[in-house]
């Protein structure tokens, strides 16, 4: 008897038990014999056989149509099998590149680098589609959510007076008809530190999808003009007007969601609605959103003013917390690639950028 052209030397699993049986598999010209260890010899064809993919660690496997199983450590000889039979060969390929460390290697730094750049482009280029489709319903409860969510433990009522309020209130609605939009515009004048609150919020302005803008006391004790207050509102409706609260909670907290945004679901967006005061006053927004806010707020103070000194003054008060700082006192950053890598811009970056979009409306 001529020897056969390819021997395998595995185990058998005859599909009845879970006792494995010595075994080898001979190919020879067009046939392929199965042979258990004194026992019987099963004659198959090669187009009876199954030959699976390799699995890296694992036996080889071939299968059978009467439900047998047989195994090798082989991998060659099975390797050279399928090459013979034609089989498998888009997973050989496959399989060789796997074998290559620089190929994996580089394979993996491209799938990281994929990774990344959806985290820092895709995700929020997401963001920002899902908050510009979100239904103003979802918004409406994002706002009436959040806002009962606030007062009930970080903000207080305010102590400003009745005719400081009023005139406050009526400095938001020449801010708010210039914004426009179409929003429910509302200002809401609270105090940031209220006592047991679990966190203080201070000397604060923030703004919610829905055009509800919230303004602490603290924030107008730090100010020296209403004007500086006028800029602030008027850069919060910026952010409104831009969706960028409603961007920057999807993008916070992730792709779950941007479902709200797709289905319209007002009991979803109420279920999340607590996260946005979270995904704000962490987060922040990004440099893109912020200085699309002060480019409206610096448009209007050049418009009612002719100047954006109040907002860069106010800016810098809230850097460094004092009442008798002006813009002056903020020293620019050293640039370079540190700044390039920071996610939110600086306030001497802001300052600088108001600057010039004064020069630019002289």
């Amino acid at each position: 008897m001529t020897p056969p052209d390819l021997m395998l030397e595995g185990r058998v699993f005859d599909g009845r038990s879970s006792r494995p049986h010595p075994a080898t598999l001979e190919v020879r010209g067009g046939g392929v014999t199965l042979r258990l260890e004194g026992g019987p010899e099963t004659p198959w064809t090669p187009a009876q056989m199954q030959i699976e993919p390799p699995v890296p660690g694992l036996p080889r496997v071939l299968k059978f149509p009467d439900g047998s199983r047989f195994e090798t450590r082989d991998d060659a000889a099975v390797s050279a099998l399928e090459a013979r039979l034609g089989r498998n060969r888009g997973l050989g390929r496959v399989r060789r590149l796997e074998s290559r460390w620089g190929t994996a290697l580089g394979a993996l730094g491209v799938t990281l680098a994929l990774v990344a750049a959806f985290v820092v482009f895709g995700l929020p280029a997401l963001a920002r589609g899902a908050a510009a489709a979100t239904p103003r319903p979802v918004l409406a409860t994002f706002d009436r959510e959040t806002t009962e969510f606030l007062d009930g433990d970080y903000l207080g009522p305010t102590r400003l007076s009745r005719a400081r309020q009023a005139e406050l209130q009526a400095a938001f609605r020449r801010v708010t008809r210039a914004a426009g939009g179409g929003y429910d515009y509302r200002l809401l004048l609270r105090d940031g530190l209220p006592e047991d609150s679990p966190i203080t919020l201070g000397a604060n302005a923030f703004a919610l999808p829905n055009g509800t803008v919230v303004m602490t006391d603290q924030l107008v004790a730090l100010s020296r003009s209403d004007r500086e207050l006028v800029g602030v509102l008027a850069h919060e409706a910026g952010h409104v007007t831009g969706r960028h609260g409603l961007a920057a909670v999807y993008q916070g907290l992730g792709l779950t969601l941007l479902t709200v945004a797709v289905t319209g679901d007002v009991v979803s967006a109420g279920t999340f609605a607590a996260a946005v005061p979270a995904a704000l006053l962490r987060g922040g927004y990004s440099r893109a959103a912020e200085t699309e806010a002060d480019r409206v707020a610096g448009a209007y103070l050049m418009e009612a003013y002719g100047t954006t000194k109040p907002l860069r003054d106010i800016l810098a008060r809230l850097e460094t917390g004092r009442r008798n700082t002006d813009e002056s006192d903020v020293e620019a950053g050293e640039g370079g690639l540190g700044d390039l890598l920071e996610t939110h811009p600086g306030t001497a970056g802001r300052i600088e950028h108001l600057r010039e979009i004064e020069a630019e409306g002289r």
